[in-house]
């Protein structure tokens, strides 16, 4: 199967492809064509192939009253609109519709469905297991976000059940485990705790410290990173150690990178 090239700019993507991205029928292949998606129009278009277009006016009332109309913010009201209707109208299939759609963005809203729930943060994190193994970046990544706050909030139970994934075989699994508690991770709120005491996080670091994949690497790399900003002392201790306890090269990888901003 060929790999489909995003355009390098979002002016640059032609016609064709940003209708198909819009009317859900391909996913964005990069950066640019996840951010040049209208969400309204694809949820539009969504709604109406699953014979829902009655949940649209609702959706799009309460988006057009959001102070930020951010991507991620936007998406995030949407994912949060659909399964309070779900709940409201029954709709028992909607999730699993959403869950497997084509289109990344429209499985992106899904995760909000797990990451609003009632459910406990140990059902939550199993639920989005499917999702953090995405096989398209911009899922994997709301997934972490769309548990981000249950995370924050139960830190050290998310940290205990979030150890086992270290391990895992799938590097996407691996990834997540370390990506969704960054001190300061991209797009959402600071873990204000694990900035001024990141060892709490040594049982998910560890393992990972010479890990295979270059996408977990750059994880725990930008992790440290993080904490060097609040903890340098923890970080150029752990590295130390790290060092002298692993000589490969996937840890010196993590380790120079994890020093770039106390290095300078």
């Amino acid at each position: 199967m060929t790999v489909r090239k995003g355009a390098r700019t979002i002016a640059q993507i032609p016609p064709e492809i940003r209708e198909q991205l819009n009317n859900g029928s391909i996913e964005s292949a990069n950066l640019n064509e996840w951010l040049a998606i209208n969400p309204k129009q694809l949820l539009e278009g969504v709604l109406t192939q699953l014979n829902r277009k009655n949940y649209l006016n609702d959706i799009l009332t309460d988006v057009a009253n959001l102070k930020k109309q951010t991507v991620t913010v936007v998406n995030e009201m949407i994912g949060v609109r659909l399964l309070t209707l779900s709940y409201i109208y029954n709709d028992t299939t909607l999730f699993e519709k959403l869950a497997t759609h084509p289109s990344d963005t429209v499985r992106c809203w899904a995760t909000y469905f797990i990451g609003k729930s009632d459910h406990s943060l140990e059902e939550k994190l199993e639920r989005m297991r499917p999702f953090a193994a995405d096989t398209h970046f911009g899922v994997r990544e709301i997934s972490w976000i769309a548990l981000r706050a249950d995370i924050t909030e139960n830190l050290e139970q998310a940290i205990r059940l979030l150890t086992p994934w270290t391990v895992s075989e799938n590097e996407y699994i691996r990834r997540f485990a370390c990506e969704s508690i960054r001190p300061r991770g991209v797009w959402c709120k600071h873990i204000e705790t694990l900035k001024e005491q990141p060892e709490l996080a040594t049982a998910i670091l560890e393992p990972l410290k010479s890990d295979t994949s270059k996408y977990v690497r750059d994880s725990v790399a930008n992790w440290l990173n993080d904490a060097s900003k609040t903890r340098p002392d923890f970080v150029v201790n752990l590295c130390k150690n790290w060092e002298k306890e692993s000589q490969s090269k996937e840890t010196a990888y993590i380790i120079k990178r994890a020093l770039r901003s106390i290095n300078g």
